[in-house]
């Protein structure tokens, strides 16, 4: 069967290649896949990876074989995969903990684009209650950051979206965000809490506008800066605020269900910005790269 594999060459970070059928073990489904989804971090780390081997996380498909136990979905259930090794492939060994039912109403493209960024955000923002809070959502224009905006504002939050330029801002309103910036100088307000997707030197910034007992959550760093605190800038008085790290990898499952709830009651959107066929994975990520796509790239699998 084909698979997009690791390449450690000029030509990386993926390529096509003829792959061995998986063989499900005892407590895995054997899962169809229809589209896969894209993601930042997989691709621009890809040297972290093993060359050759099958590459993704994030996808949606149909089990066309239950597992053999009697866990997970039965055979025809529509699924989508989240967090799961060697998913960008025409079939899939899955553990049904990293697999959510897709409901009916949902496209499985929307649902592609969960996985990765969308469980990174629902987990972020449920550390705390967000009713009456003030949030902040950095790479507000990215995966991560579309599905925070939403599910920060359905909770009840005042959310502000930072974007790194004018046109990465379309959108963003009708998806919840109360105010859209550029530069985070350009408000006073102090933030209880900061799903930060950047990195660098806007940590710094971000920790400065953090209200007492306010927490930061980094979950990625795209600028791939270094962040320089001035001095004496992580001394203060009042309730303590904190910087926390991220790296919860998981069952996915339940927030998946949750997630593709949300979706099939039309409170929840895919951020897809960029949808095309798989054999055009070359232009895809070099659109992810060049940041030409907001939110989440989903290529169908022929």
């Amino acid at each position: 069967m084909r698979a997009l594999v690791v390449d450690h060459g000029e030509a990386g970070p993926v390529r096509f290649a003829d792959v061995d059928e998986p063989v499900p073990s005892t407590g895995e489904a054997l899962v169809e896949i229809r589209h896969i989804g894209l993601n930042f971090g997989e691709l621009n780390y890809a040297h972290q990876w093993p060359a050759g081997a099958v590459h993704g996380h994030d996808a949606a498909g149909v089990v066309v074989r239950a597992a053999s136990d009697g866990s997970g979905p039965p055979e025809g259930t529509r699924v989508a995969v989240g967090m799961a090794p060697h998913a960008w492939a025409e079939r899939v060994a899955v553990d049904p903990a990293s697999l959510g039912t897709v409901p009916e109403g949902v496209d499985l493209a929307d649902a592609a684009a969960l996985g990765i960024a969308g469980v990174t955000a629902l987990r972020v923002l449920r550390k705390r209650s967000l009713l009456a809070r003030n949030v902040l959502v950095t790479g507000a224009s990215g995966g991560v950051g579309h599905f925070a905006v939403q599910l920060a504002a359905l909770a009840g939050a005042r959310v502000t979206a930072l974007v790194g330029s004018p046109d990465r801002a379309a959108g963003l309103r009708e998806l919840g965000a109360d105010e859209v910036l550029t530069d985070l100088a350009e408000t006073g307000d102090r933030f209880d809490l900061v799903l930060d997707t950047v990195g660098g030197p806007l940590v710094a910034q971000a920790w400065s506008s953090l209200a007492e007992g306010g927490t930061i959550h980094l979950v990625g760093y795209s600028s791939g800066q270094d962040t320089t605190f001035p001095s004496g800038a992580l001394f203060g008085f009042g309730e303590p605020r904190t910087i926390a790290t991220y790296g919860d990898m998981t069952p996915t499952s339940g927030e998946l269900t949750d997630l593709l709830g949300l979706m099939a009651a039309g409170r929840l959107s895919a951020p897809v910005g960029l949808r095309g066929d798989w054999k055009e994975v070359d232009d895809a990520v070099q659109a992810l790269f060049a940041r030409k796509v907001h939110g989440k790239i989903v290529l169908d699998v022929a």
